[in-house]
């Protein structure tokens, strides 16, 4: 079970001495010898290509650490006891947050570091003497990598500094969110025309981008930027690949039992032995009884009234006090109220945690197990019938539509009925909602709130300010490395 790619240690140092991301913009980011003598074989090859793939397992890739985007969205709250990380994550549930807050700049640093190891494998790779086949495959990955990293950062920023180079000028100017999306676009079909598909992989390659992953990420990518006949485009494609499918059982698609499986596009496989990744889910975990992590991410009341009768997804979606799983009783934390209430007395958060990173065991080391899954295949669906509605096909998206809610329903016909509606607004509506109640707590929600221009509605109750809060701030801290050369997002 111990996943994803292994890394020797010396190598993985290597690649850290060519610096760190905050340093990039100020001077040359490869020491001399590193780049004279490092890479230079085809094992060297490997090296670079799995640290470019390291920087998933770093755990402020998760958006600084924290789930941020969850919290920022209206299935979440902060968790955790009301006053542990109140200064710095409680922000996000009040859209408080500054252009100092913590962990922006932590987020912004790994992603730019995860783009100087992918630049490091696109520029040198090529001339090494190997085998050409293998060597294709490892750029690919590194151009996959890029625009996944890329793909963070302009949605999160917007246009930022454009990095296609281990020389990079000294000085970086922020380049516009098309031009991002253009490199990201072109990084995507180099990574579709030269990745294996996934049956082509051997059991050691699980967890190396694919062709079908590339596709499944460029059709999210088309979908950002309202280009909805490329995304049914490359959604299809996925789908008619006959590579993936849905997991027969919903709570397998996040869980062990769905580890590389067939629902997985790509995941990152946790890795306690060099810790890092696991802790997304630990920070996540039920915190008091069993101690199982910080209990961050706590569903709201919102995400969990929103679910149909009696849909299957709200069990295995959200872990309640007095829950027993895997043989464990749920217990909670003795210093977290179980209810909490507004000045009227109303409900308003109870003390429940994240499902989806739940793994077996009763401690913190044993949470660290779990896989954190960046593209299922359900999403892919979603975004077909997404796709196709905004394209006037509303009875080919309700296909797609339909076979998440069949597998979600788990065999009793009697809930979660077929949607036979066709109206394009009432139809793009149910799909937001069906991608709400699949994918929560996965990322996602805030994400769509913005880009299907839903935000204004759902979180100005929660404090989002149109024309602010699509965007974060750009972390002070890269503004004055760059003596003003970076600008902020407007209003902060």
């Amino acid at each position: 079970m111990r996943k994803f790619i292994s890394i020797s240690i010396m190598g993985f140092i290597l690649l850290l001495a060519l610096g760190s991301c905050e340093d990039f913009l100020e001077k040359n980011p490869q020491g001399q010898l590193t780049q004279n003598t490092f890479p230079v074989s085809e094992s060297d090859a490997l090296l670079v290509t799995n640290a470019a793939y390291a920087s998933l397992r770093n755990w402020h890739y998760n958006s600084g650490g924290f789930p941020i985007l969850d919290i920022m969205s209206d299935d979440s709250h902060k968790g955790s006891t009301p006053n542990d990380a109140l200064p710095t994550i409680g922000p996000y549930d009040l859209f408080t947050f500054s252009t100092t807050q913590d962990g922006l700049d932590r987020w912004w640093a790994t992603l730019y570091e995860g783009i100087k190891r992918t630049n490091v494998v696109i520029e040198k790779v090529p001339s090494i003497s190997m085998n050409t086949e293998t060597r294709d495959i490892y750029v690919a990955e590194a151009h996959f990598l890029r625009a996944l990293y890329y793909f963070d950062l302009v949605r999160a920023w917007g246009g930022v500094p454009l990095v296609t180079s281990t020389k990079p000028a000294v000085k970086l100017e922020r380049s516009s969110a098309e031009e991002i999306y253009s490199l990201i676009e072109e990084d995507l079909k180099f990574a579709i025309a030269n990745l294996p598909e996934k049956s082509e992989q051997t059991q050691a390659e699980k967890g190396r981008a694919t062709k079908g992953a590339a596709k499944s990420l460029l059709a999210k990518v088309y979908l950002f930027e309202h280009d909805f006949v490329n995304a049914e485009k490359y959604a299809l494609e996925v789908i008619n690949s006959s590579e993936y499918d849905l997991e027969a059982n919903f709570s397998a698609a996040n869980g062990q039992v769905g580890e590389f499986g067939i629902e997985s596009i790509f995941e990152v496989g946790a890795s306690t032995n060099e810790g890092g990744g696991g802790q997304y889910a630990n920070t996540q975990g039920v915190r008091g009884s069993p101690n199982r992590g910080w209990g961050f991410n706590r569903p709201s009341l919102s995400l969990r009234n929103s679910f149909e009768a009696n849909d299957p997804r709200l069990d295995a979606t959200i872990i309640d006090l007095g829950e027993v799983l895997d043989g464990i009783l749920i217990l909670g934390d003795g210093s977290t109220p179980d209810e909490i209430f507004d000045g009227l007395g109303n409900l308003i958060e109870v003390e429940c945690y994240n499902q989806k990173v739940w793994t077996p065991g009763d401690n913190t080391s044993t949470q660290e197990n779990h896989n954190r899954r960046i593209i299922r295949y359900a999403d892919v669906l979603l975004i077909a019938a997404e796709a196709l509605n905004e394209n006037n096909k509303p009875t080919d998206a309700l296909i797609y539509l339909n076979m998440v809610r069949e597998r979600a329903r788990e065999g009793n016909v009697s809930i979660l009925l077929d949607i036979t509606e066709t109206n394009k607004e009432i139809l793009a509506s149910l799909i937001l909602d069906e991608r709400r109640h699949e994918l929560a707590l996965e990322g996602h929600r805030y994400w769509d709130l913005v880009r299907t221009g839903k935000a204004s509605e759902v979180l100005g109750p929660l404090g989002f300010v149109v024309g602010k809060h699509e965007l974060l701030p750009i972390p002070q801290s890269e503004i004055d490395i760059s003596q003003g050369t970076l600008k902020q997002n407007p209003n902060y």
